[in-house]
Order: C-alpha cells, then structure tokens, then sequence
C-alpha cells in the first residue's frame, strides 16, 4: 500500500475537486485523477463522482473523510521533527488576509513586532477577496481575521474580541452634534461599504424592524475609500470604530454611536489545523493576537479631533 494515496485523499475530500486538489499538492490535474484512480482501486470506491459541473463524494467517501484527516495528522506529526523556535534567524513570509480596514490599523503595530523579534521574517497582508475562498485550505494564507467562524471542520479558529459599529461623519456635518435619533439617521444621505457592491445591509434591517429606511447613494468596495468620501461630501457611512479610528482621526471625522440595535461586530482569527503544531506559525498567531487585542482595548485619545463617545 502506497501511504502517499492518504494524503491525496485528505486532500481530495476537502476540496471535493480534482484540480483544486491538485494545486493543493503542488501536481498537475492529470497527475491527480492518475491518482484518484488508483485510490478508486484500492478503496473499490469511486470516491468522487461528477455531479454537473462539481464532484461530489461518496457515502463511503463521506464516512472515511474524520478518520483519513486524522491518520495525515498524526503521520505529520510523526515525521516531522521537533525542534527550538530560532525567530533570530528565522527566514520565512507569512501571508494574512483580512479587512482592509484592519489592514490599516493592523500593519503598523504587526510589522513592528515581527521586525523586532524576527529580523528576516515578512509579512504579506492581502485585503479580503470579492468572493468567498478557500485560500487557507489550500495553503495561499496562513492566517485570517474575519467577522464570521469558519464553517470548514479542517479550519481552527479563535475569537480575539468584538468591535461595535458606529455612524462616521464630518465634524461640520449637522448630525455631528444633537440627539442623533434613528429618525435624523434614516434622513441623511449614506454610502456604504460592500465588496460585491451591495446598498442595503444589517443597519437598513435594524431600520427596516422601525418603520424607517435609508438612501443609499453609493456602495465603495473599501472602508478606506468610503471614508475618504465622508470626509469630502455630506454623505454619513458606518464603520467599525475601534478598527476605523486612526483613518477617522487622520481625516478629522467625528463618529457617533448608532441609535440602533445592532450586534457587536466578531474579531475572529482563522488557521488550517496543520499548523497547529507549528512553532513559527504558533508565534505568529500569538503576534496577531497581541496586535488585535491592543486595536479593540485602546483607550480613547485626548487630543485631536472630536473623541468616540463610549
């Protein structure tokens, strides 16, 4: 028995795709379904079989997916070598996906402490995509941070806190001052911030459950985009606020707390399980726990612009 037919098969039945699969492990699609048909053989399973345009796994495929994932597990485990954490001569990059507002408010405070403890170790932080994607699955990230817990069972994950969401405006803007009650909220004029250009959201149901609702002007794919058009026009947007405040208090935006019901916003870290046992990538982690904590906890400025109401 070939034992490399395992890890083909961990593989295969977390992608459910050939060719994802393939680009998993670093082999052409060919050499994969060459691969497929010899575990097809000694399974005498399909495995996979194609269902339109998708392939969807077998019900022996299904029952053999917690146990093979495992049995990789543990052969990694076994085979790899355990040794001291050297973060002085370390030499690796590390690629991290989130929001691109936190992006902004993440990077400064990242870079510092890998640069201080790891001199040779870099960085790439990538914005989030415009679609939903398997990148840690697949190995093209390491980490994310996002507002949603993975619904992947090969995904580990960890909440480092929550942020609220809070209506940012220019501080000449009439709303910037007085009771801001849902009604004067409704009249305003907003853009918002969707990937997939969307207009309406979780604040237009909140508005929605009173009777109320929003005009919408422009829906911008980044919260620094959005932001930088509050700044220049009457319009109001809504950002999270401990993530947004360095942008808001770099363009003298005033924020204000919503006068809606609305749900604490996730901060949640996101790995593959087969770093779990990985000492640079668990340094790592630890690093951009450290950070994230430090963005949700920091206390509000006294100088500068008009400070967040708590």
């Amino acid at each position: 028995m070939d034992l490399n037919l395992l890890v083909a098969l961990d593989a295969l039945l977390e992608e459910n795709s050939v060719a994802a699969a393939a680009d998993r492990l670093h082999l052409s699609p060919p050499a994969m379904s060459r691969t497929l048909a010899r575990i097809r053989k000694a399974t005498g399973d399909d495995i996979l079989v194609r269902t339109g345009r998708t392939m969807t796994p077998t019900p022996h495929a299904l029952a053999l997916r917690e146990e093979t994932r495992d049995l990789v597990t543990r052969a990694t485990a076994v085979l790899t070598p355990v040794t001291a954490l050297d973060l002085a001569t370390l030499e690796r990059s590390f690629t991290l996906r989130c929001h691109d507002a936190l992006v902004s408010a993440l990077a400064p405070l990242l870079t510092a402490a890998v640069a201080e403890a790891a001199p040779n170790v870099s960085i790439r932080l990538l914005a989030e995509p415009s679609a939903d994607a398997a990148d840690l699955a697949r190995g093209h990230t390491d980490l994310e941070v996002a507002a949603a817990a993975p619904q992947r069972p090969e995904i580990a994950a960890t909440r480092i806190g929550t942020d609220r969401m809070v209506a940012v405006m220019r501080a000449d803007h009439p709303l910037a001052t007085g009771t801001l009650t849902p009604q004067r909220f409704a009249e305003a004029e907003h853009v918002t911030v969707s990937r997939r250009g969307r207009l309406t959201g979780p604040i237009d149901d909140a508005l929605a459950e009173l009777g109320l609702r929003r005009r919408v002007r422009a829906a911008l794919p980044t919260t620094a985009a959005a932001l930088d058009l509050t700044a220049r026009t009457t319009l109001l947007t809504a950002v999270a606020e401990q993530v947004c405040r360095p942008a808001c208090t770099s363009l003298r935006l005033r924020a204000r707390t919503l006068p809606l019901d609305l749900p604490p916003v996730p901060v949640i870290v996101a790995w593959h399980h087969r770093y779990d046992t990985d000492p640079a990538h668990t340094w790592l982690r630890t690093e951009l726990q450290t950070a994230l904590r430090a963005i949700l906890t920091r206390p509000t400025p006294d100088v500068g612009p008009p400070p967040l109401p708590t």
